[in-house]
């Protein structure tokens, strides 16, 4: 037992729970704990240059390294500019804890200088918040928090903590032995229902068209080994949401490519024609089912997710099963074993006869032009000269889908990207928030001129820190995606999507004390990203020019069923 302020305490207690890396920005309500980080030997304090960034950096991290990510702002504007990525993180379902300075109790609720309710303003967006009311809260409340954020459904959980609180000195002990949360309301099922595994085994067994469908669940539960031996062990195709790539490898025969609005022709197909769907740890959101009226109308549902509220709220599951997809597949490898199940070989061979014919349509290929530079072949340079094995960022838009189709990913946790929020500049300081979390990784970003134009302060953060991230600017002098959308639906009218006045990215990279190359024809691509990822030490901006027009096909017709796609430009 030891006196100590209430800042002292939530430093010692983040050093307790593990963390080594905190993100933040600091200011007046929280200038207390800043005292108290110098302290600190154990943490790493990451200065970002916007409270936006910060949090998207903690993202990152979080996604990257499967550990709880946590930043820290002041109060007022710290707290509102981290909103966006906090609703981020709760979209899709991110583990991290926002520490955030608040005016001292007996002025809120007087509109006291940069004071919010920011335990208000975030309730919507956080898995749960908490507002300290005296130091003793401070503690606890994080233990809580960190508690909350990383189990059952993961998310981002909010600590509001007044400036007041952080000043006592008390005696400092856990209000409960180490390592020990409990939480009466508070009770996630892990355990799959056993007479449902026994029924869904079957029922995988005995189908003739079956696909597995495994989504960013099935990421954030560390469930790779167990859904690659049931795909193996009854030979079933396997596709992906967004958030689910690289649970199952890219490369490998069986993997269909992702799904959904800009899915693949042999993946989308695959599911309109099954007749059973095993879906691991998705939300059947609208960009992966399109009308829901058609939405694989000859296929049974079996539904895994650990959050009951997401089974059945979109698509009917004939067979739902709440729990870890990682826990619960387990209980299907066991289920398999005392039924003695096996693959249903004459069926499956008929399958892969009818997948081969979708896959012969070869939906991914594309115009080469030798005097004008296509995006796609932007992330097959990349992809090449990683070897496929760089954790790679995107920010959204046109890249982001042509990353998530040309790509390739082998492994989970390599793929970060915004997906239920879909927020432009999340990119560049989750690309960092990547690499301090896993500095022997070679850390890459795909991003749009207009993306990256949205955190790019950050530049000044990597400088400080030496962060070296790669980044490669599909630079097209647009807001691609929406232009396309214009083109496509709204008569060709471009309205407000030009990008005609962007800065020399080249001398902007030089100016934050980075280097620079600018790639402007097809044949000087693949020596450019050669030479960035050879500067194992830098930064490097990679401006890379091109193709206006480009449309990232295939794409589904809206309101039709799976199966309705345009495949070209034509």
């Amino acid at each position: 037992m030891t006196m100590m302020s209430g800042a002292q305490m939530v430093v010692r207690t983040l050093e307790d729970l593990g963390v080594e890396s905190l993100f933040g920005y600091p200011g007046g309500a929280v200038l207390d704990i800043y005292d108290a980080l110098l302290e600190s030997k154990k943490i790493k304090h990451i200065l970002g240059r916007h409270e936006q960034g910060v949090a998207h950096a903690a993202d990152g991290y979080a996604r990257a390294t499967g550990k709880v990510g946590v930043c820290l702002v002041t109060s007022g504007p710290g707290a509102t500019n981290t909103v966006t990525s906090i609703a981020t993180a709760y979209m899709d379902s991110i583990p991290m804890v926002i520490l955030t300075g608040q005016v001292g109790t007996p002025l809120i609720g007087s509109d006291a200088f940069q004071e919010v309710d920011t335990v208000g303003i975030t309730r919507p967006i956080v898995k749960h918040s908490y507002l300290c009311q005296c130091a003793l809260d401070i503690p606890k409340y994080i233990r809580q928090a960190f508690y909350l954020a990383s189990t059952g459904r993961p998310g981002p959980v909010v600590v509001d903590i007044p400036k007041d609180c952080v000043r006592p000195s008390l005696r400092f002990e856990y209000p409960e032995p180490e390592g020990e949360v409990k939480m009466r309301a508070y009770n996630p099922t892990t355990q799959g229902h056993k007479g449902q595994v026994k029924r869904a085994a079957r029922m995988i067994a005995e189908a003739s068209h079956p696909v597995m469908l495994v989504g960013g669940g099935a990421q954030l539960s560390g469930a790779k080994d167990e859904v690659r031996a049931i795909a193996k062990r009854f030979n079933i195709p396997v596709t992906s949401t967004l958030m689910g790539l690289g649970v199952y490898p890219s490369t490998d025969k069986q993997f269909l490519g992702m799904l959904g609005m800009h899915g693949t022709y042999e993946a989308n197909n695959a599911m309109d024609k099954a007749d059973l769907v095993f879906a691991v740890g998705c939300r059947f959101d609208d960009r992966v089912t399109n009308n829901l009226a058609k939405f694989c109308p000859a296929a049974k549902i079996v539904h895994i997710d650990i959050d009951p509220a997401s089974i059945s709220k979109t698509v009917n599951a004939d067979l739902p099963i709440v729990g870890d997809a990682k826990i619960v597949l387990n209980q299907f490898i066991d289920a398999f074993n005392e039924f003695d199940l096996k693959e249903n070989t004459e069926a499956m061979k008929s399958w892969w006869t009818e997948i081969e014919k979708f896959r012969h349509i070869d939906c991914l290929n594309y115009r080469h032009d030798e005097n004008m530079i296509q995006p796609q072949e932007i992330i097959e340079a990349v992809y090449r000269a990683t070897d496929g094995k760089a954790i790679i960022a995107t920010d959204v838009g046109q890249h982001q889908m042509f990353t998530a189709l040309y790509y390739k990913f082998d492994e989970p946790r390599h793929f970060l990207t915004s997906g239920g929020l879909g927020t432009m500049g999340y990119g560049f300081p989750a690309a960092v928030g990547a690499k301090i979390g896993c500095p022997d990784a070679q850390v890459c970003l795909f991003t749009g001129d207009g993306s990256f134009q949205m955190n790019i302060q950050e530049l000044s953060t990597c400088l400080e820190y030496g962060i070296p991230v790669k980044i490669f600017i599909l630079d097209n002098h647009t807001l691609g995606m929406v232009r396309q959308w214009q083109r496509m639906f709204y008569k060709g009218h471009i309205s407000s999507t030009n990008l005609n006045s962007n800065p020399d990215f080249i001398a902007l990279a030089k100016a934050y004390g980075h280097e620079g190359i600018r790639v402007e024809k097809p044949s000087e691509l693949d020596d450019a990203v050669k030479k960035a990822l050879s500067m194992k030490d830098k930064l490097v901006i990679v401006d890379i020019l091109c193709n206006t027009d480009a449309k990232v096909l295939p794409m589904q017709q809206s309101g039709g069923s799976m199966s309705d796609m345009f495949l070209s430009e034509e």
